[in-house]
């Protein structure tokens, strides 16, 4: 059969457990899905067009054949054939910000205190936690996680520790410090945009005590009174290439490069936040997912982050706490556990007594700053503070239902989710847009991420259906029917790429594939379809965390909404992200849409009496 008439319900082919690499997908099957995946967004005469260039590039003597032997012998003599140029690609090559653009921040439930002791007395609590998450990585004590019983790959988990991203003039790349022996003993603390390096071991290897941890942290604040030290954190939420010039002049000086070091080499970064203007209950929670975000601006706490730093905790004074974390080193689930880990820790009273030990000091990290830096971080400022003022963001928790009301009606509580996602854009907007979703692809060696797309043909039908006034009301039936076929065409997609075939990461490694073999790029990625199917305006995460937690990140694109999501099971969390620079996009909007939207899809499914 020739694949532009290939059946597209493609049932994904026996897995192979985490101990291989996830296979290259046929490339009949991917051109197929492709062509499908465009039917919603172009009109029919450029999808023909499209159709003509993808036939010639898979056909027997086309390119793609030769590309996909370059692939599959890629897989054949490697640990992961896509991994590396996915991180390399998704990540390190993007010249965006971290801060907004790309580093997923999320916002906790807020903790029962209000001012500087409480803060430290549970900043303590937290460190203790996260080097008792810490010591079952490296000892191998972790249980092995499973989805849809198959086991996972944990490689990602000793990589969340003493690990950091630096910055390069084309591309970064990320260091990794950690060792389960003699890896880096320390933290990093940032209070009033100073840095200090807090040890957290003895010198026999075992953790300090909470009590000890918090005299520590009680020395730090007295080390760290005054805020008119320069943020030297800022510098590190600037363009990349902009800052990988700066980090170069900076570590020209012997004294700043050490300092910048002990930063990149510490397990984790702790940002001990100022309090910030008291604001009324209904907007805390898009103020505190803001905070954890960026910090606040320039005049607030932008400068106790380092967002290079894998993994970064926030606590605020006034009770407020959550977590940033960089993408090209971690990703949701294994950040989800550790908070898991973290929560469940922190519900323990502790009982063991501070030992009498006198410890040193905890260091201040100091940095020489000569007028060229000085001039770095003005710049810094000045760009991070626009970035700020131009992101618009909406938390908002939905409490008519849960995941518990979709499941007892056997659809997927994601699918539904996102289905109501596109029909709140269809209704501000007119139209449906390229989507991604994100799918984790641990059931393979060294797997990372690949894109779940939306719209599907079933999607475009139902949103079409539903508010169109020729569909009657009494064609309830009918509309439930276009629900299922939708919620049901998504999960499908969901499950191929869970398994490895998704369309996205098989696309680019055909096209850096080319590349590496010194060929032009293929005429099918410079179509304006392929620019159009890959501008994601649309950028969506769900949060897998067993808490009341909020994520929350920028879009993709200048003209896009970033959705986040955490299903609980009666109520769901979202926070939708806009640029206010875009006059078409209004995440407020957004966010109200998609809660009528949600509403009318329960009456819909379940109408009142």
């Amino acid at each position: 059969v020739p694949f532009w008439e290939a059946k597209s319900s493609l049932s994904p082919p026996p897995l192979s457990s985490p101990g291989l690499g996830e296979p290259v997908p046929p490339l009949a099957h991917t051109l197929q899905k492709y062509l499908t995946a465009l039917q919603p967004l172009l009109p029919p005469d450029e999808l023909e067009h499209t159709r003509k260039m993808v036939q010639r590039f898979g056909s027997p003597g086309g390119l793609g054949k030769k590309l996909q032997q370059g692939l599959e012998k890629r897989a054949r003599h490697s640990h992961n054939w896509i991994t590396d140029w996915w991180v390399q690609w998704a990540y390190l090559e993007s010249r965006q910000p971290l801060a907004v653009h790309s580093n997923p921040a999320i916002s906790l439930p807020r903790q029962d205190f209000s001012d500087w002791r409480g803060q430290l007395v549970f900043a303590a609590k937290l460190i203790s936690a996260v080097l008792d998450f810490k010591a079952r990585v490296d000892n191998g004590h972790l249980p092995v996680e499973y989805m849809r019983g198959r086991p996972l790959c944990m490689e990602l988990y000793p990589q969340l520790f003493s690990s950091c991203r630096v910055p390069g003039p084309k591309h970064d790349h990320v260091v990794h410090y950690g060792r389960p022996r003699r890896g880096p003993t320390h933290i990093t603390v940032v209070r009033n945009y100073q840095f200090f390096q807090l040890d957290v071991y003895n010198s026999d290897g075992t953790p300090l005590t909470q009590g000890q941890i918090h005299a520590q942290l009680c020395r730090i604040r007295s080390q760290s009174w005054k805020t008119d030290k320069e943020p030297m954190g800022i510098l590190t939420s600037e363009h990349r290439h902009t800052w990988g010039q700066a980090y170069n002049r900076l570590l020209h000086d012997r004294i700043n490069k050490e300092s910048v070091r002990l930063i990149e080499k510490g397990i984790f970064t702790l940002c001990l936040d100022s309090p910030v203007m008291r604001i009324s209950d209904e907007k805390y929670a898009s103020r505190m997912a803001a905070q954890i975000l960026h910090g606040g601006g320039t005049y607030s706490n932008s400068g106790n982050r380092w967002f290079d730093k894998t993994v970064q905790f926030v606590v605020g004074e006034d009770g407020s706490w959550g977590l940033l974390y960089e993408q090209a080193t971690a990703e949701g689930p294994p950040v989800s556990t550790l908070l898991d880990h973290v929560l469940q820790y922190c519900k323990k009273t502790d009982t063991v007594r501070a030992p009498l030990i006198p410890l040193p000091m905890p260091k201040k990290l100091y940095f020489y700053i000569d007028p060229a830096i000085k001039w770095d971080i003005e710049m810094a400022k000045q760009n991070l503070d626009i970035l700020i003022n131009d992101l618009d963001i909406t938390c908002f928790n939905f409490q008519r239902f849960g995941k518990e009301f979709p499941k007892r009606l056997r659809l997927s509580p994601n699918s539904v989710i996102q289905v109501a996602i596109q029909l709140a854009y269809y209704r501000v907007h007119s139209e449906v847009c390229a989507a991604c979703d994100i799918a984790s692809l641990r059931m393979f060696r060294g797997g990372r991420t690949d894109y779940i797309r939306s719209p599907t043909n079933q999607m475009l039908s139902f949103i079409q259906a539903f508010d169109d006034p020729a569909v009657s009301v009494s064609d309830r039936e009918a509309k439930i029917e276009l629900l299922r076929e939708a919620a049901e065409a998504y999960s499908q997609l969901t499950d191929q790429a869970l398994h490895g075939h998704g369309i996205d990461r098989h696309l680019l490694g055909l096209k850096l594939q080319a590349i590496e073999e010194g060929l032009s790029v293929p005429r099918m990625f410079m179509d304006t379809a392929y620019g159009l199917a890959t501008h994601w305006k649309l950028r969506t995460g769900q949060v897998p965390t067993n808490t009341d937690s909020v994520m929350c990140f920028g879009p993709l694109v200048p003209d896009g909404y970033a959705v986040c999501y955490n299903p609980q099971p009666d109520h769901v969390h979202f926070s939708v992200t806009a640029f206010n620079c875009c006059e078409e996009t209004n995440a407020e909007k957004l966010a109200d849409t998609l809660e009528s939207t949600l509403c009318d899809i329960q009456e819909l499914l379940h109408p009142p009496a």
